[in-house]
């Protein structure tokens, strides 16, 4: 297995969820540091590899880190454990997963219970929600469960790992979107590897906080203030069962990225990425977003006096699930044109729609 194989199974594999990132940042820093020249990190997590920080040109490529999650919200007298959501976890899946519940001193395993079928009526059976779903550490107290270290606040993940189908797809939890973080990580090693000189200031940045509203990416945009931005998240496979390609395109895992289309991403810089995807025979797709493209694009768009942004996305399947599945080809593409783009661009270049 190659470095790169074991950076994207360990990174994957270390829970990273929203607020609580540190773990998997620090994995992740410590694979890129022999790429950058020097790196940093602010005060809620976010990392930050720099390549030519003397320059005074700044181009932000940049991921989020962290992963839907849990928070302990409530321990019945009796021990089990219910929840409230910490970003966007999804009810439907949740009942028989196995969890991490995250304390101060270690991991707990726990089981999201539910009824047998045996006792639930046909035609009758309540779905999962929120006011439902439960969690059991197999405590039979509330006092049995504290005595373990299990406190209100404390995070939940899933347990399901990174595992490959049919050689093509990764599929597991959290590529959304720290498999994003593994891409730009990937672009600074192969700029150094292949001794690239970059004439300008290059941020590699693993924001945290991307799942309740874009907050890292918009502390950091403020402590950077780039000239560019270059966004990388997830976007659906809309070919699989149950999606509607009237309402979220005609996108497709394995047929390459997908540039988005929308008010923040700025047309001359996507022109740009474009250019350089054609000039590479990097096949890639398009999407149109409505108000907003819902990822940190948002946020660095909108920064400082406002940042030329643009959103590379990776088609994945199930997404907000324990099986997200994304192309193995497709995350090797946009790594590709992220490097490209970056080889090509000239920071003399003139943003401005009107002169």
């Amino acid at each position: 297995m190659s470095k790169s194989e074991k950076f994207i199974y360990k990174y994957l594999n270390t829970a990273s969820p929203t607020g609580f990132e540190a773990s998997g940042q620090q994995v992740w820093l410590d694979y890129i540091k022999p790429y950058v020249d020097t790196h940093f990190t602010d005060n809620y997590g976010t990392a930050v590899g720099v390549i030519n920080p003397d320059a005074e040109f700044k181009v932000v490529i940049e991921a989020h880190a962290d992963e839907i999650s849990w928070f302990v919200n409530y321990i019945t007298p009796e021990g089990y454990i219910y929840v409230r959501r910490n970003g966007g976890s999804d009810h439907m899946i949740a009942p028989s997963m196995r969890v991490n519940i995250h304390t101060d001193e270690k991991v707990i395993p726990g089981v999201f219970g539910w009824p047998a079928i045996h006792v639930r009526k046909d035609g009758k059976e309540d779905a999962p929600t929120l006011d439902n779903i439960f969690i059991d550490v197999g405590a039979r107290t509330k006092e049995e469960v504290e005595k373990m270290g299990i406190h209100v606040g404390c995070v939940i993940t899933f347990q399901d790992e990174l595992t490959e189908l049919n050689d093509k797809f990764y599929s597991g939890r959290a590529l959304d979107n720290r498999v994003g973080g593994f891409m730009i990580a990937e672009v600074a090693r192969l700029l150094h590897e292949s001794k690239v000189k970059l004439p300008f200031g290059l941020y590699i940045v693993n924001a945290v906080q991307e799942e309740i509203g874009l907050r890292g990416a918009s502390m950091i945009a403020a402590r950077i203030k780039p000239q560019v931005a270059i966004i990388t998240d997830v976007c659906h496979d809309t070919t699989a069962p149950m999606y509607n390609k009237i309402t979220s395109g005609d996108l497709v895992a394995g047929k390459g990225p997908v540039l988005t289309y929308g008010a923040s991403v700025h047309k001359k810089l996507l022109d740009l990425i474009i250019d350089s995807a054609t000039k590479r025979e990097i096949s890639f797709q398009r999407s149109a977003a409505s108000r907003v493209t819902g990822t940190d694009t948002d946020a660095f768009a909108y920064s400082n006096e406002g940042v030329p942004s643009a959103l590379i996305s990776l088609p994945l399947k199930y997404m907000h699930t324990t099986v997200e599945t994304a192309s193995k080809e497709d995350i090797q593409q946009v790594i590709q044109l992220i490097k490209g783009f970056l080889e090509d661009f000239d920071p003399k270049f003139d943003f401005r729609y009107v002169v």
